[in-house]
C-alpha cells in the first residue's frame, strides 16, 4: 500500500478533457484511464471547480493483489486503522467503483465490496450496520470510497468532494431525455422550480425541461416553434409560445425566477444571444443553460466563461459548469444571479 495523491473521476471517455482542463488551471495529471485521472494531494483543492470531474478521492492508499480475498482484507485493515479516535454515530457513505468500459471489472468490484462487508460485519458490526451504499450527491463527504483503475488495483479514500454529477432515473412521461440533465441540475444549483415560481424555457421542445418544473407545481413560458410532446403537451402549466427563442425577451423587463435554455445551436450564439442578455438585464433569478460544444473547442470555451469579462464572471460569480452525467458533448452552466 502507498499513498496515491487525488484521483478525480469523471465521465468516461472524456478524460483527456479533465486532464487538458487541469492543464489549464495549473494543475498537473500524473496518469489516466477510463473515467478517471490522478494527480498529486496539493492538485485536489483547485480542482473542485473543474468542468469535467465527477469527484475527487483523497486517497490515502492503493490496495493491490491477484486474489478478491486478499484485496478485501487490505481495504478492511486500513479502514479499520483509520477508525481508531473517531467516532461512528450515524450512517456513512461506503461506495465502491470501477469505470465502465473494462470488461468483467464491475463484477469483481462487487466480489470485492461483498467480502469487504463479510470482513466488516464480523470485526465492527456495529460500524457495519451504518454503511451506505448511496453516495453522497454535492460537497465534501467522509466514509470509504474505494475506486478500481484494474483488476488488481483498488484507490482507497475515507475523503471524497463530490462535485454533482450523478445518474437520474427516467420518466415515463418525460418528452425526451434530455429531461434526465436538468433534473441531474437541481442538485448542483441547491434548489429546483416548485409552486409560485415562473420558469422561461428556450427552445423548449418537445419540452423535457419545461415538463421537469410543471411536474413540481411551476408555471411555464416554453418557447419554441417545434411542437411539445408527452407530458409536457397540453400541460395546464405549461404556456407553449410558438415563437423563435432567441428573439424571445421578457415583456417591460419582468424577471422569471428561472431561465431554463437547451439548443442544439453553437455555445457561442447561445452565450451572445440567450445567457448574456438575459444576465445582464436581470431577466431571471436562476438559471440552467446547456452548451454544445462539439464543434468548438471544449477547453477554450471553458476560458471564454471563466474569463474576468464573461457574462458569469460579471453576474453570476457563483455559477457552476459541469459536464454532468448525462451530457455527452455539452457543459450544463447552473447560476443564480444576487438579490
Amino acid at each position: 500500500m502507498a499513498n496515491h495523491g487525488c484521483l478525480a473521476l469523471c465521465q468516461s471517455g472524456f478524460e483527456h478533457l479533465l486532464v487538458r482542463e487541469m492543464g489549464s488551471v495549473g494543475a498537473a495529471a500524473s496518469a489516466s484511464g477510463p473515467g478517471w485521472v490522478t494527480a498529486a494531494a496539493s492538485e485536489a483543492a483547485p480542482l473542485r471547480g473543474a468542468a469535467f470531474a465527477h469527484a475527487l478521492l483523497d486517497v490515502e492508499v492503493v490496495a493491490e493483489g491477484e486474489r478478491v480475498n486478499e484485496i478485501a482484507q487490505r481495504i478492511a485493515d486500513f479502514f479499520a486503522a483509520s477508525l481508531v479516535g473517531e467516532r461512528v454515530e450515524g450512517a456513512w457513505p461506503c461506495v465502491f467503483g470501477a469505470g465502465q468500459d473494462v470488461a468483467g471489472l464491475g463484477r469483481r468490484v462487487a466480489a470485492v465490496e461483498a467480502a469487504f462487508r463479510d470482513i466488516l460485519k464480523k470485526r465492527l458490526g456495529r460500524v457495519a450496520k451504518l454503511a451506505s451504499a448511496q453516495r453522497p450527491r454535492v460537497g465534501a463527504a467522509r466514509g470509504l470510497f474505494v475506486w478500481f483503475t484494474d483488476f488488481g488495483r483498488a484507490h482507497v479514500a475515507r475523503s471524497a468532494y463530490l462535485c454533482g454529477p450523478c445518474r437520474m432515473a427516467d420518466d415515463d412521461s418525460a418528452p425526451s431525455r434530455s429531461y434526465l440533465k436538468v433534473e441531474e441540475s437541481y442538485a448542483i444549483i441547491g434548489r429546483e422550480p416548485g409552486p409560485g415560481e415562473i420558469v422561461c424555457d428556450l427552445g423548449a421542445a418537445p419540452g423535457g425541461w419545461s415538463y421537469s418544473a410543471a411536474k413540481r407545481g411551476a408555471r411555464v413560458v416554453a418557447v419554441d416553434n417545434g411542437p411539445l410532446k408527452g407530458g409536457a403537451l397540453a400541460n395546464p402549466l405549461i404556456e407553449h409560445r410558438r415563437e423563435d427563442a432567441f428573439g424571445f425577451s421578457p415583456a417591460g423587463g419582468a424577471a422569471y425566477d428561472w431561465l431554463f435554455c437547451d439548443m442544439l445551436e453553437d455555445p457561442r450564439r447561445v452565450l451572445q444571444a440567450v445567457l448574456s442578455p438575459w444576465l445582464r438585464g436581470g431577466w431571471c433569478r436562476r438559471f440552467i443553460v446547456n452548451l454544445k460544444f462539439g464543434r468548438v473547442d471544449p477547453i477554450e470555451l471553458l476560458g471564454d466563461l471563466r474569463s474576468a469579462g464573461s457574462a458569469l464572471s460579471t453576474h453570476a460569480r457563483g455559477a457552476r459548469i459541469v459536464h454532468l452525467y448525462h451530457d455527452r458533448e455539452e457543459f450544463t452552466v447552473t447560476g443564480s444571479l444576487p438579490p
